[in-house]
This record gives structure tokens, sequence and C-alpha cells, in this order.
């Protein structure tokens, strides 16, 4: 393995190539780098392959290029500096090799498809110069085939994966498994080259930051703000998960994909915290961690994910296509459903880029079994708008919303917007928010305003069809129509499940 030659070689001067790993501390790639080579540079490519295809407002463009100015910043403080391209990463980082006489690349793992075929064409391209490319895991705990079933096989369920991960973690020394990697005292041998001017973000056709709205801090130390507000809430994540209304979540999910803060660090904390107390809040919050490493597995050992379905036997369903599927996606993406929930948590993403995690799950529920409509359609969309945008990570959650994926949720349990309104949004406090128009409603009435008295409706000052649109369909008839739309993958009799 690449990685096993890496710890007996030595090299003059090598290069760090910084991606999702916006970081200057606790950082694989960085550390083996500064160890064996007597002289490390550093770079991030503004990757043209990647950005030709975003819209010119995207805020993690915003996001990432404010990381890189902190972690410039950082690195200059450690004696280093970050060379920043604006180019097609295949292009630049064998440039850069010949620029500044490197010999060796470190990198860490990038599991997605793309990046993988990019990586393999990178290290191609270098060993014609006779310069090492070398990656390191990084961004989880566990990869690809390290945490398998006493067959030797990878896991396709979560719950017996956890268990196995777990095992492992504490068998072979949590310590070990969740260590930092102490940059600092190399930090002597960062190559400080003369200071380079970082590309705009107009420069390179996107909007000024300052025109976009943007959930949370960036960079580092907007991480680790993040961190040190969420330790004191750790306790009751358990029971403050699920109500988008308040401030449950740790809202670090953007600052893990793109590594402005270490999996290794978050993990230290959630187990530090178990041992202070019976935590259960730490411990369902590291399940959500292992649930990340879960679904970079699935996307390793199954890259048709990526594109079909992981169960291959729902990719026979037959979804809705034609032009009111049409009407109704774009009623979806905008919040025009007429389920308040559903639209106040559309309009939550399209105005922030942010959505919790349990109205994923409803708005998910609600395209797929509801409307009748390909799961892809709305994974695109959520990929093209989440800040927190990871492959593996996004896929995973709209396949178990769909029934087809790895451990999924079964085809007949088919959620009820309107339930998980009044249960997860009761005073709809989250739905005013986002949805002023209905602010005057009572909380009986905001979850299905169809339903109001007209005099109630009245006295809000709300009229269904104008200021607030009539649901596209009625759930009790939707719900049957999708028990039949799954009855092709139908193994046993049917079940009727309304959450």
């Amino acid at each position: 393995m690449q990685e096993n030659k890496a710890h007996k070689a030595h090299y003059p001067r090598s290069l760090v190539w910084f991606r999702r790993d916006l970081r200057n501390f606790d950082h694989a790639a960085l550390y083996h780098a500064l160890r064996q080579s007597d002289e490390v540079c550093c770079a991030f490519i503004f990757d043209k392959t990647i950005l030709d295809n975003l819209p010119e407002n995207d805020r993690r463009v915003a996001f990432i290029h404010e990381s890189i100015i902190e972690l410039d910043q950082e690195l200059q403080q450690m004696g280093g500096s970050l060379l920043v391209r604006y180019d097609h990463a295949e292009t630049a980082i064998p440039q850069l090799v010949a620029e500044l006489g490197v010999d060796a690349v470190f990198t860490n793992h990038d599991y997605e498809p793309q990046a993988a075929t990019r990586d393999e064409s990178v290290r191609q391209e270098l060993s014609k110069r006779n310069c090492a490319f070398l990656s390191f895991k990084d961004q989880v705990i566990f990869e690809k085939a390290e945490v398998l079933s006493l067959a030797n096989a990878p896991f396709s369920v979560f719950t017996p994966y956890k268990n196995a991960w777990l095992k492992k973690f504490h068998a072979e020394g949590s310590d070990f498994y969740s260590r930092s990697y102490p940059i600092e005292k190399y930090a002597h041998k960062l190559s400080s080259i003369s200071a380079q001017t970082i590309p705009t973000l107009v420069e390179m056709g996107f909007a000024q930051a300052a025109e976009r709205r943007m959930p949370v801090a960036a960079g580092m130390s907007g991480a680790q703000a993040l961190l040190e507000d969420f330790v004191g809430r750790m306790k009751l994540y358990d029971q403050s998960r699920d109500f988008p209304a308040i401030k449950g979540p740790s809202y670090l999910s953007v600052h893990l994909r793109f590594g402005t803060i270490s999996i290794r660090q978050l993990v230290q904390e959630a187990v530090r915290q178990m041992r202070i107390s019976a935590n259960r809040g730490a411990e369902i919050w590291l399940s959500e961690l292992v649930w990340r490493d879960f679904y970079f597995m699935i996307l390793h050992h199954h890259p048709h994910v990526a594109s079909r379905s992981f169960k291959p036997d729902y990719d026979a369903i037959q979804w809705e296509t034609g032009p009111q599927a049409d009407a109704h996606f774009a009623a979806w993406c905008e919040g025009r459903t007429g389920y308040p929930l559903v639209d106040a948590a559309m309009l939550q993403l399209n105005q922030t880029g942010y959505m919790h995690n349990r109205l994923r799950m409803v708005t998910a529920c609600f395209l797929i079994k509801d409307l009748g409509i390909d799961w892809r359609r709305g994974e695109g969309y959520f990929a093209e708008h989440l800040n927190d945008f990871d492959l593996s990570a996004n896929n995973g959650g709209w396949q178990w919303a769909s029934s087809s994926g790895c451990d999924a949720q079964p085809y007949f349990r088919i959620f009820n917007p309107i339930t998980q309104s009044e249960k997860f949004d009761a005073e709809g406090k989250f739905i005013k928010r986002y949805l002023p128009q209905l602010a005057k409603l009572d909380k009986r009435s905001i979850h299905a305003p169809w339903k109001a008295a007209p005099l109630l409706l009245e006295q809000a000052g709300v009229k269904i069809g104008k200021d607030y649109p009539f649901p596209l369909v009625e759930h009790d008839v939707a719900r049957k129509q999708t028990l039949t739309r799954y009855a092709v993958v139908k193994k046993v009799a049917a079940h009727d499940e309304d959450e």
C-alpha cells in the first residue's frame, strides 16, 4: 500500500495538497509530509472542473474562500504559506510539482468516485515525473474495509456496523484511533514561499460573500466556536435534536464537510463526555458520527449508489413524470406544497443553505411518497443547495427515505407531513419563522391551514389559494398510490403504516 511505503520514504521537498481538510492542525497528510520531508510546501486548488458547474451565488464557494484565507494566515503564523490556484487540479498539481521541484505530493483520501478518478489521473501524471503521490485516511475514523462482519464482508445494516465499529474502536484503543496528528513540533519545516494573492470570488466568477446569508461562520475559528457552544448542550442532544425551532444540533456538518474541524477531535469530545457521566446525548451524537463513516463505507463498496438504487429491484419503480410532476417538483423546491412544515423547511434550505436533519427526512419522504417523484431529483436539488453537501451522506439519506437504500425505512413507512409537524413543531415556531403569513394562526390550525374554519382564517389574515397555497395532493390518497407504486418491489404482504 502507498501509505506503508510513505512511512519509510524521505523526501527533500514535498507538497501538501489541501482539499476537504482546510485546517492546519490534526491533519494526517500535513503531519506525514512534515515528518518525512526536509521542506514542505502547501497548496489549494480552486478546481475549475468543479466550480464551472456551480451558480455564481453558491454559498459553499464563499465558505471555502473564507476558510482558505484563514488557513493561509494560520500557516503564515507557523512560518509557512499557502499557494492558491484557480485551475483544473489535474493540470495545476503537476505544474506546481515542476515549478517547486517537488519530490512527493501528500494529500488525504477523497472517497467520491469523480475525486478518485481525478486522483488517479494526477498520480499517473506525477509518476512520469518521478514524483510520489501519497494519500492518507483523515476524514473518517474507519474507512473502506476496516470494519467488516464476522464473515469478512462489508455491512449493509447500520446497527451491527455500529456495534462492530465501537468494538474495534475500543479494542484497538480509542486513544490510537482518535488521536490527533501533532503538527506544531514539525512546523519549522514549512516552506514560506513569497506571498501570492489569493484569487477573489469575483475573479473566479462568483458573487461577493457579503451578498450571501451564511448560517455559520467559516474557517477553523468558526468551527471551534460552534464546538465550544455545542459541548455545553451535548447532554441534551438526544432530547433536542428532532425539534427544528430549538437550538439542538451541533451545526458542525459544513465544517466536517470541508475539514475545518477534525473528525478525531469530535469523537474525542463525544467519548470524553460519555466518560464524565452517563451522557445519552453524547452517545447519540457519537452514533451520528458513526453513521457518517457508514455511508462513506457504503459508497466505497457500492459505488453504483451514486446513480442507482442500492437495492436493484427498486429501480423498477415507475415514478411520476410529465408536466404535472415537473410542476409539483418546482412547487416542492420553492416551498409551495401547501404543507407548512415541508414548505418552511424548503425555504430554510433556499435562504440559508442549511436544513435541519429531521426536516431532511420529512421533505424527502414528501417528495417521494406524497408526490411520487424520483428520489434522484430531490437528491440533486439538495446537492446543489446544501452547504454541507456530501455525496455519501446525501445519497444515503435519500435512499433511506425512498426505501431503496441499505438499512432504509420500509416502503410502507410513510411520513404524514401533518403529524410530523404537530409532533416536532407543536407550537408552529419554526413554521412561523419561514412562513410569516401564517404567523397569526393558532398552534392547532397552523399545521394544516386549509382545514381551519373560515372565520379563523379570516381573523388570521390568511386566504388559502392566495396568501398560502392549497395542498398539492391529499396525503391519504397519495399514501395509497405509493403503496400501489411500490408493489413492484413488495416481498411481503403490504403494511399500511402512516407516521
